[in-house]
Formats: C-alpha cells, structure tokens, sequence
C-alpha cells in the first residue's frame, strides 16, 4: 500500500511547511477498510463494503523502518480479521487505512496482491506484517 490519499497529502504539506495551520492531530487508533474497487486519492468509500456484520478493523503498526532502496516503511503487527460475514460482501478487490471506525478521513489506499470473494459466513484476515505502508 503506497498511495496516499489527497487530503492526507494537503495535511502533510499543512503541518510541515505551514506551521501546522489546520492544527491536525494523529489519530489515537487507525482502522482498515475493505473495498470492491479503488478507492481513490478522493479516498471515496462508496464501494467500502457496508452491512452483512461488516465494520472497520483497528490496526497497529510496528516500527518504521528504511529500506536498502530508500523507502520509509511500516507494517501491521498484529492480525486484522473481518467477519464472519452474515451475507455476502462480494470480491475484495483495495484495502484503505481510515482515521474514524466509520466516516472520518481515508488515509492510506491500495490494492490486494490478489481479490478475494466473501461469501456468508466467511472471515477474511490479514496476518500480522502483510500490511505494509511505504513512502518513498
């Protein structure tokens, strides 16, 4: 997961070279979002799955580190799992890193290595250190 959402970017540059004018705090818990398309950098979340036992699941991070080609990264450092789902909540196709359990700010977005279909009675779980984000 690489991309950066627009609103996102606009508070980096604020807080940095702006003295902080829109006076933005760091959220105390982030959580994951699931879609069935790409979000955007808008951070749109009219494809998040919605109903069916479906919520955001809060995720933490271990260390930033630098990698040998100069990215900044950070990954989950515990297991995030979804569901079980009381119906279907289709293919999963993104992931999105959000500052609210619902509405708030999208963060971070991007795609799964591979979709995933969730049908009834299905969980779907990402393991500890598969979720990675990087700046470069």
């Amino acid at each position: 997961m690489t991309a950066a959402t627009n609103y996102l970017e606009a508070r980096t540059l604020d807080f940095w070279l702006k003295a902080n004018s829109q006076t933005t705090s760091a959220p105390a818990t982030v959580y994951v979002g699931l879609h069935t398309a790409d979000p955007g950098e808008d951070g749109s979340t009219s494809n998040e799955i919605t109903g069916n036992g479906y919520t955001r699941q809060s995720a933490s991070f271990g260390t930033v580190t630098t990698g040998t080609d100069d990215t900044v990264n950070v990954s989950t450092d515990a297991d995030i799992t979804f569901g079980p789902a009381t119906g279907s909540w289709g293919t999963i196709t993104h992931v999105s890193i959000h500052d609210a359990s619902s509405g708030g700010n999208t963060l971070f977005f991007g795609a799964l290595s591979a979709s995933k279909t969730v049908g009834t009675s299905d969980s779907f779980k990402i393991s500890s250190g598969n979720l990675t984000v990087e700046l470069d």
